[in-house]
């Protein structure tokens, strides 16, 4: 599942080459939605969510889906890939912030920490020795990547405090539905029709891969393993996420990893470790 998020990052960068970033977003949950109603409907598990999931449907669907997603691809097309996969995964340092600001829920020294070194970070690999501010859509893109990583920690608030009535994964489809719908009416409103997109089989692999294999295929790995595991074992493992999409995007892609942002990197990973690390702590 790791491995998967992680090269799906590049995957988006090559396929944004030729797919404007609303459609492609449109395109990722369309088709991962269309590949679960399928999963479900096979097993004999398809059903209308309850009316007390509506709110989580929503939540994930809107907030999670099509804000991160598609505020993350327009960022995708004015930062490089490596800077975008990292500023997306510095959620568990903002649902410090928001648990405090949203549910009054003071941090406790070691998520003060948490936050003291990850936007020590962020501020390494943003600052103007090592991010070109004048670039083109260069700060829309990174405040873009943030605005998507704070609405994502504010999912992960609420997916706590709910009380499921259906599993995660019957109502995975639902939610992506409810994100294509918006995103499909933004991308025609803005970026017009998809019939000028120039698909071709290179093309059609790229969206194969970014949404019925990472999107659905992982959706089901991370809904019926995921609990499987400690809360604490899932947040360290998608600290992978963006080490993967950073590795990748360097091999694949050329990008360079200079040592300032290197140190960004590091500081932003030990802060998402102390945060995952002190909420678990705390929740038990």
């Amino acid at each position: 599942m790791v491995l998967l998020w992680g090269l799906s990052w590049p995957a988006t960068k090559l396929a944004l080459d030729s797919v404007p970033p609303l459609w492609l977003a449109a395109i990722r949950f369309g088709s991962a939605a269309l590949c679960l109603f399928a999963f479900l409907a096979v097993r004999g598990s398809l059903a209308f969510p309850p009316r007390a999931d509506w709110p989580i449907v929503a939540s994930m669907g809107l907030l999670q889906m099509m804000v991160f997603t598609g505020l993350g691809m327009i960022a995708m097309t004015h930062v490089d890939t490596s800077r975008a996969v990292l500023l997306a995964y510095t959620t568990p340092l903002w649902g410090v912030i928001a648990g405090w600001l949203l549910f009054r829920n003071a941090p406790t020294r070691w998520q003060l920490l948490a936050l003291a070194v990850g936007l020590t970070g962020i501020g390494l690999i943003c600052s103007p020795w090592e991010m070109d501010w004048a670039a083109p859509g260069a700060a829309m893109g990174a405040v873009f990547l943030v605005i998507g990583a704070i609405s994502w920690s504010v999912v992960i608030l609420h997916i706590k405090r709910h009380r499921w009535t259906a599993s995660p994964l019957s109502l995975a489809p639902w939610q992506m539905l409810i994100a294509t719908v918006p995103l499909a009416g933004f991308a025609l409103a803005l970026e017009g029709s998809p019939a000028a997109i120039p698909f071709d089989l290179r093309l059609l692999e790229l969206l194969f891969f970014i949404g019925p294999v990472a999107t659905s295929a992982c959706f089901v790995i991370s809904a019926e393993h995921g609990r499987r595991i400690s809360s604490f074992a899932m947040s360290t493992f998608t600290l992978g996420v963006p080490l993967v999409g950073i590795l990748a995007s360097i091999l694949l892609l050329g990008n360079r990893l200079s040592p300032l942002f290197a140190a960004g990197l590091c500081l932003i990973l030990v802060g998402m470790a102390l945060a995952a690390a002190a909420t678990t702590r705390r929740s038990t």
